[in-house]
């Protein structure tokens, strides 16, 4: 029924007693409105005077005037509608049979459950006269009067069974309902009627919240693609980066190679150039010999003999090669050179994943309820050692009493989080997050499948991550600090060194369905050699 032109959809305009267009509206005290008749006969039926729909009640009754400017806008939404069905008659709605007398051919104005008959207003008059008749129950006249009586007792339906939910007439009290809780119609009416207004309120709440959700999942959305944009232009500078690299690298070892190869043709040139000497000098030493072979003169052969008798010197040139397999070490020496500076472009990629997962920063404070007897926190909550001895605490179920750990106060079910810890100092340590319901009592095996993503230091260089199964860890340097980041929707927990801006260990698609907490274990003191703490650092988001 909603006018296009009208600023009000209809059900801003309904009233949630009779479900119908305000008429002569009126408002509570609390803000709510409702029809003047509709209110003031739910106050009449009623011994406390409160809000049909926020339930407020008020000491005294409030005294009801017309909302003149809801009283219009219903009005004018009245008159839209009036207007669009004169403009479609094709789409009014039929209008009701009328329903007449059956006494006679006139339209009949009351039908009397007790008599199964209507009336017009002349044969209703005994009703209104006859003191018998008066004790009748009379309703607006309508077409199908049987299904308001009885069909076993022929008595009017006036009473409703709430074991059975269905209409009886006083005869079935006696009867089949007899022990059954039965009230007058009217008083069950009422009851539904404040239901009704009960789940309306309800359910108008659900479509708040729903609006609501749907705000925050565009809100989310716009975020993701702000965030996602921003990704996406750093990822393609990386990778112009990394092309811009490879290019350089290419056309440095082209220019390489194509020097060794001209250096390679002088040298040839020179080879063939000192060969060629060395062959004229041969073919003149041929033809000395030829001549002197065939001189007669013997003397002159005597004396010539000894200069003429061996080779000229010349250059052994068996082990004299044009250098081939230099062009192949250039290649490995150039792919060892791209392959450093692809390493340092990677480590820029880290640097710009750790200035965006720090924005996800958040301040994470130990608990001392699951502390391990035998830590010692400090006062504000950012700092754990493990002492020598153990405290005598009170017993919860939150607490390890085995292994020398303890958990953040703070847990995460949804988003990503972020935190530092300082572990300078440690030979052995241990760090991640564990799922709310984990074991805390007795030996426990740190893996995802019992709820623990960490990594962990021993023997001060030995690391390793704990995944199923455990994988060691090659790290360059000894991390100073370590950065854990948990995207719970993404199942990822990824761990970083913060001091050279280096990622350590990732695990990677997990299923996480309940709260996440921060996971701290400085271990054993080792006399001395692992008093260090762990220290819950701030982050510093202009590194």
């Amino acid at each position: 029924m909603s006018s296009s032109s009208s600023l009000l959809s209809e059900d801003q305009l309904l009233c949630c007693i009779c479900l119908d267009v305000f008429t002569d509206p009126v408002t509570t005290p609390c803000g709510h409105n409702f029809c003047m008749v509709c209110l003031k006969e739910c106050w009449d039926s009623s011994s406390r005077c409160q809000c049909p729909v926020c339930k407020e009640e008020f000491s005294r009754r409030p005294e009801l005037r017309v909302n003149t400017f809801i009283s219009g806008l219903a009005a004018q939404f009245k008159k839209s509608v009036q207007v669009k069905f004169s403009r479609a008659p094709e789409k009014q709605p039929s209008k009701p049979t009328k329903v007449l007398c059956d006494s006679c051919s006139e339209e009949a104005v009351k039908s009397c459950l007790d008599c199964g008959v209507s009336y017009c207003e002349t044969h209703l008059m005994p009703h209104k006269t006859a003191a018998k008749l008066k004790k009748h129950k009379l309703m607006d006249p309508v077409e199908n009067l049987e299904d308001y009586i009885c069909q076993k007792h022929e008595r009017p339906l006036e009473l409703f069974c709430r074991d059975d939910q269905t209409s009886v007439c006083q005869f079935c009290t006696e009867t089949d309902h007899k022990t059954h809780s039965t009230v007058p119609i009217e008083e069950e009416i009422g009851d539904k009627r404040t239901q009704l207004v009960k789940t309306q309120v309800e359910v108008n709440q659900m479509i708040q919240d729903r609006l609501k959700k749907i705000e925050e999942i565009k809100h989310s959305v716009k975020l993701n693609k702000k965030s996602s944009e921003k990704e996406k232009a750093d990822s393609e500078e990386v990778f112009r980066a990394l092309l811009r690299c490879i290019e350089r690298s290419q056309a440095e070892l082209l220019e390489v190679m194509e020097e060794k190869q001209k250096a390679a043709e002088r040298q040839a040139e020179e080879f063939i150039k000192e060969l060629e000497q060395e062959i004229t000098e041969l073919k003149r030493r041929d033809t000395e010999l030829e001549q002197l072979s065939h001189t007669e003169d013997h003397l002159h052969l005597l004396q010539v003999y000894p200069s003429l008798c061996s080779p000229p010197h010349t250059k052994n040139w068996t082990a004299v090669r044009i250098n081939t397999h230099l062009r192949v070490e250039t290649l490995r020496r150039a792919l060892s050179q791209l392959q450093e500076s692809i390493s340092k472009e990677m480590e820029s990629v880290v640097e710009i994943e750790m200035k965006r997962i720090q924005q996800h920063a958040v301040d994470v404070t130990l608990d001392p309820d699951s502390a391990h007897p035998a830590l010692v926190l400090s006062d504000d909550g950012k700092q754990v050692i493990c002492g020598d001895t153990e405290k005598n605490l009170p017993e919860n179920p939150e607490r390890f009493d085995h292994c020398a750990c303890v958990l953040g106060k703070e847990g995460f079910s949804s988003g990503r989080f972020y935190y530092e810890v300082q572990v300078s100092g440690k030979t052995d340590w241990d760090l991640g997050v564990s799922r709310e319901s984990v074991n805390r009592k007795g030996f426990i095996t740190l893996n995802p499948k019992n709820g623990y993503w960490t990594v962990w230091l021993r023997n001060e260089s030995e690391y390793e991550a704990l995944d199923s199964p455990s994988v060691p860890l090659s790290l360059k340097q000894a991390p100073q600090k370590v950065g854990v980041f948990v995207d719970y929707e993404e199942g990822l927990v990824s761990f970083y060194d913060v001091e050279v801006r280096s990622h350590i260990y990732s695990f990677t698609g997990q299923s996480f369905t309940e709260k996440l907490y921060p996971y701290f274990c400085p271990c054993d003191n080792d006399g001395g050699k692992n008093s260090a703490p762990l220290i819950i650092t701030p982050v510093d988001h202009d590194k």
